[in-house]
């Protein structure tokens, strides 16, 4: 029992938080949200669940820290200098750190990760907003209309396959949907990228000039 003891103790002496989401991560990337368990990140680390445990206590904070490593991947750098456009530069950054990730954006809509790079993101947003828009209030509704406009489109994106176009555009066809159908070429044309851009377009300002 001693001998067992002491093994768990150097398990976890050589473990670190940032080892066990790396390892969430690359299970996330080969398996997907759903095989991401406390157990399987155990397995591929080689330890006991209750070593990983007690580095990260709940699976939900695993999931945490995996959504805060994906906005640490936002970059900073190079900016551009109108407050609209930066705003909007800075949701295409985020969006490319949603989709770099396999499920990333189903990740990060599951968890509230008041973690550093997650409230670095919303600060630096935040921030730029406070120059685009009249008052602090209407700041605040922006980034939260922003975000989680980018975090619905980005996660329908990620779950779609080859196969929901034609669905879509069999089901207004057949059906009892005049007004889907009069609009059927755009939403079903249009790309995913086109819809993201002409979406934080419309939130940040129709007719604006960035």
């Amino acid at each position: 029992m001693t001998n067992k003891r002491a093994a768990g103790a150097a398990a976890r002496t050589r473990l670190t938080p940032v080892a066990v989401v790396d390892a969430a991560l690359r299970l996330l990337a080969d398996e997907g949200l759903e095989a991401v368990t406390t157990r399987a990140v155990a397995d591929r680390l080689g330890v006991r669940m209750n070593t990983v445990l007690w580095h990260i206590k709940t699976k939900r904070r695993l999931l945490e820290l995996m959504a805060d490593a994906i906005a640490g991947t936002i970059a900073y750098d190079d900016l551009p200098a109108g407050p609209g456009e930066r705003a909007a530069e800075l949701m295409r950054r985020y969006r490319r750190s949603l989709l770099a990730h396999r499920d990333g954006a189903a990740l990060v809509t599951g968890t509230y990760a008041a973690e550093p790079h997650t409230l670095r993101f919303a600060d630096t947003l935040l921030d730029v907003l406070g120059e685009h828009e009249d008052t602090a209030e209407a700041s605040a509704r922006t980034l939260y209309a922003l975000v989680y406009f980018t975090l619905g489109l980005t996660q329908e994106e990620q779950a779609m396959d080859d196969t929901d176009g034609s669905r879509f555009r069999e089901a207004v066809e057949s059906g009892p949907y005049p007004a889907l159908r009069a609009s059927r070429a755009v939403l079903a044309a249009d790309t995913f990228s086109a819809r993201f851009e002409d979406g934080v377009l419309r939130i940040l300002g129709p007719g604006r000039t960035f």
